[in-house]
C-alpha cells in the first residue's frame, strides 16, 4: 500500500514537472546526458551476453561515493573473480570520474526510481547482488530487489544530522524496504542506531566505519605535476569543493594574505562543474590575475607567479592537488551546505580549515577536532586562522601531522566490507546448492 502511495505521489509529480522538464532537457546539457538509459532502455554493453559472469550491482550516487568506493571496486575485483561489478552514477561527474576510473563498458546512470525503469535494468542485469553507497534508499528499486530475491547491501551507510528528522518522518515509508535489507555496514554506533530506528533489522547492521578512510590517491595528477613544474617557488592555498558565496570570500581573505606573503596562489576548485565559468567571471572581476587549469589541456602553463588564482575548472584531480597545499579549507561549510571531505587533504598531512556547516561529515570532523587536527573559522574568522597557520609553520606542520595519525587509525574499513559482501554472497551460494534445483 505505501508503494502504491508513493508511485502515485511520484507521477503527480512527474506530471505537474512535466513543463519544467521538458524546458530543462531543450536547454541544458546535464539534463539530457543519460537521460534514455535512467529511463530505463538498457545500455548493450551492460547485457550478460558480453560477459556470463553473474553481476554485482554497485550504485554510488556522485564524485565522493565514488571515490569512497573505489578502493572496494578494486578488492571486490580481486577477491571475487566470479562476478563482474557494474558501477552506476546519479550525476554526471560522478559518470564522468567512474568511467575514468572503472572503465566506461562497466559503468551506467542509474535508473530513475519508476517501476518500469528499474524493472527494465533488474531484468537485462540480473544482478546477484546489489549495494548501495551510504543511503541511497530507492522504493521501487528495493521494492524490485525484494520480488526477486536479490539481497540488497549497505556500504558506507550513514543518516547525517540534517537527513535524521526527515527519515523520522517518514519512517513509514522506508520499514517495509529497509527491514528487508540484508546486509548494512555502518560508518559508526550513531549511524547504525539512527538506521535501526527506522527499520534495519539489528542483526544485519554492523559497524564497519568509513570508507572515505581508506582512500588513498592512487597517482599524481596532471596538474599536480604541472604545478610543481610552473610554480616551484610558491606556497599554495588550496580551496577545494567551493560554493557560491565562498569564493567571493576566500578572494577577499586571499588579498589581504598576499600582502604578507606575495608567493602565495590560490587555488579554487568549485564543488559543481556548471559554475566554473562564474567562479572564473568572479575572479576576473577582482582583478586577481586567473589563470585556468582546463587552458593547460592545449598548450603548456606558463610561470605560476605568487598572487594569481588556478581555477581547477577539472574532475577528479583536486584530491592529488592537495598534497601541495600549505593549508587546505575545505568547502560547503561557510555556507550551511552540510560540508564536504576533509580526509582528502588530511591524508597528506595538510593542516586543514573548514567553515562552522559540517553537519554531512561531523563524525569525520569531529573526530579530527577532538585530536586538533583541524580548525573550524566562520566567515570573520577566516583570514586569521588561515594567516596563522601560513606563517606558524611549526604549529601548521603539527597539525598536519596530527590529521595524517588520524587518517591512517582509521584505515580498514574497505577490508571488513569486502570480507561481510564476499561471506553474504557465499552464504547465498550454501543455501542455492542446498535447495537444489526448483522442482
Amino acid at each position: 500500500m505505501i508503494l502504491f502511495v508513493y508511485n502515485v505521489a511520484l507521477l503527480i509529480l512527474l506530471v505537474a514537472g512535466l513543463p519544467f522538464w521538458i524546458v530543462s532537457v531543450a536547454a541544458t546539457r546535464k539534463y539530457r546526458e543519460g537521460l534514455v538509459a535512467r529511463l530505463g532502455f538498457v545500455p548493450r554493453r551492460l547485457r550478460r551476453t558480453s560477459d556470463p559472469r553473474p553481476a554485482i550491482w554497485l550504485h554510488a550516487v556522485s564524485v565522493g561515493e565514488v571515490l569512497a568506493v573505489s578502493r572496494m571496486v578494486a578488492e571486490l575485483d580481486g577477491a571475487l573473480p566470479a562476478y563482474r561489478v557494474l558501477i552506476s552514477t546519479t550525476t554526471r561527474t560522478g559518470q564522468a570520474l567512474a568511467r575514468e576510473r572503472f572503465g566506461k563498458e562497466r559503468v551506467f546512470y542509474c535508473p530513475l526510481d519508476l517501476p518500469w525503469a528499474t524493472r527494465a535494468y533488474l531484468n537485462a542485469l540480473q544482478p546477484a547482488l546489489l549495494i548501495l553507497a551510504e543511503t541511497e534508499f530507492w522504493p521501487n528499486l528495493l521494492a524490485g530487489c525484494r520480488r526477486r530475491g536479490i539481497p540488497v547491501a549497505v556500504v558506507n551507510a550513514r543518516i547525517s544530522d540534517r537527513s535524521w528528522p526527515r527519515y523520522r518522518r517518514l519512517q513509514r515509508l522506508w520499514t517495509p524496504s529497509l527491514s528487508e535489507l540484508a546486509l548494512v555496514l555502518a560508518q559508526t554506533e550513531t549511524d547504525a542506531e539512527r538506521l535501526r530506528a527506522i527499520g534495519c533489522r539489528p542483526g544485519r547492521i554492523s559497524v564497519a566505519g568509513n570508507l572515505k578512510f581508506d582512500v588513498r590517491v592512487a597517482q599524481e595528477a596532471e596538474a599536480t605535476r604541472m604545478l610543481k613544474a610552473c610554480a616551484d617557488r610558491a606556497r599554495f592555498l588550496v580551496a577545494g569543493s567551493t560554493l557560491e558565496g565562498e569564493e567571493s570570500s576566500l578572494l577577499t581573505v586571499f588579498q589581504d594574505l598576499v600582502i604578507s606573503e606575495p608567493s602565495l596562489v590560490l587555488v579554487l576548485a568549485p564543488r559543481h562543474p556548471e559554475r566554473f565559468a562564474a567562479v572564473a567571471s568572479l575572479v576576473a572581476a577582482s582583478g586577481v590575475p586567473l589563470v585556468r587549469r582546463s587552458a593547460w589541456k592545449e598548450r603548456p602553463p606558463d610561470p605560476i607567479a605568487g598572487g594569481e588564482v588556478v581555477l581547477l575548472d577539472t574532475i577528479g584531480e583536486l584530491a592529488s592537488v592537495y598534497s601541495l597545499a600549505a593549508v587546505a579549507f575545505v568547502g560547503g561549510s561557510l555556507v550551511p551546505a552540510g560540508g564536504h571531505n576533509p580526509l582528502e587533504p588530511a591524508q597528506f598531512g595538510v593542516p586543514v580549515v573548514m567553515g562552522p556547516h559540517y553537519a554531512n561529515f561531523r563524525a569525520v570532523t569531529d573526530g579530527l577536532l577532538a585530536r586538533q587536527a583541524l580548525r573550524i573559522a566562520s566567515r570573520d574568522e577566516l583570514r586569521d586562522v588561515l594567516f596563522h597557520l601560513l606563517y606558524e609553520r611549526s604549529d601548521a606542520f603539527a597539525m598536519g601531522k596530527r590529521a595524517r595519525q588520524a587518517f591512517e587509525q582509521q584505515a580498514g574499513a574497505t577490508g571488513r566490507c569486502v570480507s561481510a559482501i564476499a561471506a553474504l554472497l557465499d552464504a547465498r551460494s550454501t543455501d542455492a546448492v542446498a535447495q537444489g534445483p526448483s522442482a
